[in-house]
């Protein structure tokens, strides 16, 4: 009988990743939104941008954030500067995948669906995509590097306020 042998530390490391990403959509789906930029390394990138746009390599995308200083910022200009109508995000992620790995930067890659339930009760597909994350540890503690939505919805029904 051929038996492979378990990798304790790697399975830990990917537990880390999981949860990481999970308890990411969480906090956003529970609207604790002031907790979000604690998920990201200092200097970190975070974008949400179209399949096509990311395929062509082209810059333009709906949210683009290089320092947690600007995820702070994003959070606060959504607070109390955008005017928009009130909302509720749920996300489902699947597949969960360890893709690589770039010294001590783990290529992780996810499925996501975003469904939207406004103020009147309607609930909608909102957006559907993949991440595609670089995660990193710090003092021991899984964090995103770069956070990639890079989403297959050819149309964003209304302004992009809350993170993906």
């Amino acid at each position: 009988m051929n038996q492979q042998k378990v990798n304790a530390p790697a399975l830990e490391i990917k537990a880390a990743i999981e949860e990481l990403v999970h308890a990411y959509v969480e906090c956003i789906d529970n609207d604790k939104l002031e907790q979000w930029p604690d998920f990201f390394t200092e200097e970190c990138l975070y974008k949400v941008i179209s399949r096509e746009n990311y395929a062509r390599n082209l810059l333009t995308c709906v949210i683009y954030c290089d320092s947690k200083g600007m995820l702070k910022d994003r959070i606060t200009a959504h607070r109390h500067a955008n005017i928009y109508e009130a909302h509720t995000y749920k996300h489902l992620v699947s597949g969960i995948r360890m893709a690589g790995q770039e010294g001590d930067t783990y290529l992780v890659r996810a499925n996501y669906a975003v469904f939207q339930t406004r103020q009147d009760g309607i609930t909608e597909v909102y957006n559907v995509g993949q991440y595609m994350d670089k995660v990193t540890f710090v003092n021991g503690e899984a964090k995103f590097k770069e956070k990639l939505a890079v989403y297959d919805t050819a149309l964003i029904p209304m302004l992009l306020v809350t993170p993906i």
